[in-house]
């Protein structure tokens, strides 16, 4: 006998977790990656809707980092007052598809879709950013760069909600930016997106952050070219195409080759660095 699908809707994380821990559930919030994956003009199964429960959206600062709910959605990030570090979260948060997508669409959605072209994940990567897990078994913090594995992979168990994104204290320092190209300007998936955060002192680099995402299975942070940015002005002069292939493991799709791909990565990390040198050179 076929039962009728389940669809609940808590207003508090506990009665969610125990949800959770009870059935097995697809987790719903803004759905704009969850409906086009169903092909359906209802989401199969049982659902959890995670949207009625209010202590998931929303932005705070903590005396070890800033804590963002995770139904807060991109409109919520491009809206709020952020350190110039997250610029650059703000600036992909601007490129998640229409307004409308922007108002619906959640920071955790984007991250458990774990999709390759992910906009939010290269910022986020630069802030050294954590995902929070809980359950009734407790609560786990991830590094971002642990938590998704491959594409439509995360490091997440059924039982599990992410209930946040942690950004820590020391990485909310320096100024951000990101950079996307597409086939067209609105609307698009990411051929190749860039993300920078780098902290200046007396115009020299102390603290860089690169990462570049669509280019592989999983966004890839660029450690090697960050440690010659040290000591040095911001600039994309130390950006070279084979600096960027030893890195990256593009693949070639409808969208771009792989020759294209280590290309324009390698024009994005240099406009990208070059734009945050004028930054601080206009604020200095």
């Amino acid at each position: 006998m076929t039962h009728p699908a389940k669809y609940l809707r808590p207003s508090d994380v506990q009665h969610a977790l125990q949800a959770l821990k009870q059935n097995d559930l697809t987790i719903a919030a803004g759905c704009t990656d969850l409906f086009p994956a169903t092909e359906r003009k209802i989401l199969p199964g049982d659902i959890l809707d995670v949207t009625g429960v209010s202590e998931l959206r929303g932005i705070r600062m903590s005396d070890a980092g800033l804590w963002i709910g995770a139904t807060t959605t991109w409109r919520d990030i491009v809206e709020a007052d952020l350190p110039a570090a997250l610029a650059g979260l703000q600036l992909a948060a601007r490129e998640v598809g229409a307004l409308q997508i922007q108002n619906r669409g959640t920071i955790a959605g984007n991250l458990c879709n774990a999709s390759p072209a992910a906009d939010g994940v290269p910022p986020l990567l630069t802030l050294d950013a954590e995902v929070v897990l809980s359950s009734l078994r407790g609560t786990r913090q991830v590094p971002l760069r642990d938590f998704i594995v491959g594409p439509r992979r995360v490091m997440r168990d059924a039982d599990e909600l992410l209930t946040h994104v942690f950004i820590p204290r020391a990485a909310l320092s320096g100024r951000g930016a990101f950079l996307k190209l597409g086939a067209r300007k609105y609307l698009v998936i990411s051929i190749v997106m860039v993300a920078a955060r780098v902290e200046v002192v007396e115009g020299a680099v102390t603290a860089a952050a690169l990462s570049v995402g669509a280019c592989g299975p999983v966004a890839t942070r660029l450690p090697d070219l960050e440690g010659e940015l040290i000591g040095h002005p911001p600039s994309g002069h130390v950006v070279t195409q084979e600096k960027v292939a030893a890195v990256l493991a593009p693949t070639s799709d409808i969208r771009a080759d792989v020759a294209y791909r280590i290309h324009s990565a390698t024009e994005l990390l240099r406009r990208v660095l070059d734009d945050l040198g004028t930054q601080v050179d206009q604020a200095a």
